[in-house]
């Protein structure tokens, strides 16, 4: 089971589609981008709600309104999207088994030492989450969409854009 909703891999990729490697911005609308990537635009349309409502995208007006990114490219981590999306997610729940032991049965309450300090397993989780959540916050759209671009041939880039527009 995945950690992070489907929905926080469509909304990385709807934000790459919103720039550029230059890091200039574009715009499309939730149904533009659903057909680019084959999804239900009703799903895209609650992943734009939660980005739009974590001010990392604006909705633009007009006939062809969309939405555009809210801050330059350089400054919206994956992190960031992580957090619109799927809120604050620990990848661990501890569930003091040492607390439940059967050889402190006979010792009630528990020894002092038992319950002191954190949990070695829950301190190791904690620390995890910390790497992940530090490697995700080092990682900006706009680092996505150069490296895409460096392994891409032009005619993606333009693809995409007519696509688009």
């Amino acid at each position: 089971m995945a950690l992070y909703s489907a929905g926080v891999e469509y909304g990385v990729h709807c934000l790459l589609f919103l720039t550029d490697e230059k890091g200039d911005a574009r715009e499309a609308s939730v149904r533009t981008l659903a057909e680019l990537q084959g999804v239900p635009a009703e799903l895209l349309a609650k992943v734009f709600t939660r980005l739009a409502k974590a001010n990392l995208v604006v909705a633009t007006e007009g006939v062809r309104g969309g939405f555009r990114l809210a801050r330059p490219a350089d400054e919206i981590t994956v992190l960031d999207i992580v957090r619109a999306i799927d809120g604050e997610k620990e990848i661990f729940k501890c569930r003091n088994v040492r607390q439940r032991c059967a050889v402190f049965e006979t010792h009630c309450p528990e020894p002092d030492w038992e319950s002191f300090g954190p949990c070695s397993i829950h301190a190791i989780m904690i620390q995890a989450q910390q790497r992940m959540e530090e490697a995700l916050a080092q990682q900006t759209i706009l680092d996505i969409v150069r490296r895409i671009a460096r392994k891409t041939p032009p005619e993606y880039g333009e693809q995409v854009l007519k696509w688009i527009s």
